[in-house]
């Protein structure tokens, strides 16, 4: 199963739960309905940003490069909203039943306005966490020293002076660098003729 997939259908059952402890709450302490309502938002809310959290730890340590890591911003944006519609439609129809009481709207405003608001409570405390987690997690490697280092095949070396100009015979340096130990075989070449030791003076 895809993993946004796993994120909506969890948190749209987180939703829907505590829709339905809201309803049976209100009906028992009608008085602190304010409360109440706020409480079961807040807990939809932190579940959101305890797993966020965990999936922005888990990626960063899985993929300490933060090109090579997933896409938790499309992971949890389809998540919001398969939770917010699934969530909406859900409490829709649990309404139907007498004993619960967790919704007056009616199915279109559920799966619109209602799954809208949803979908909000879900992906906007989920990348929350997923940015801080991950940046705990870089600064620990940090400082650790367990980085990611460049590895050594992309390091740039510059070349490096050989000598003082004499040793070599043309009279300028010699370089060593990164390639040095390999020949250009497509340098052009010259070639000069062979001094005549009879013609020096």
């Amino acid at each position: 199963m895809n993993a946004w997939l796993v994120r909506g259908l969890g948190m749209s059952l987180v939703h829907v739960v505590f829709r339905a402890l809201l309803g049976a709450a209100i009906a028992q302490w009608p008085l602190q309905g304010s409360t109440l309502r706020w409480s079961s938002l807040v807990i939809v809310v932190v579940v959101a940003l305890i797993w966020g959290g965990i999936d922005g730890i888990r990626d960063r340590r899985a993929f300490p490069e933060p090109e090579d890591g997933a896409d938790l911003t499309v992971v949890w944006l389809r998540a919001g909203i398969v939770g917010g519609l699934v969530a909406g439609a859900a409490s829709w129809l649990l309404s139907l039943i007498p004993a619960l009481e967790l919704t007056q709207q009616g199915l279109f405003f559920e799966v619109t306005s209602g799954a809208a608001f949803t979908i909000l409570l879900i992906f906007v405390p989920a990348m929350l966490t997923v940015t801080v987690g991950r940046f705990f997690v870089s600064r620990e490697q940090r400082k650790n020293g367990t980085a990611p280092q460049v590895p050594s095949h992309e390091r740039r070396r510059e070349p490096v002076p050989v000598g003082d100009g004499h040793d070599s015979p043309t009279g300028q340096h010699a370089y060593v660098g990164a390639d040095a130990s390999v020949a250009d075989s497509d340098a052009p070449t010259t070639s000069f003729p062979a001094a005549d030791p009879g013609s020096r003076p």
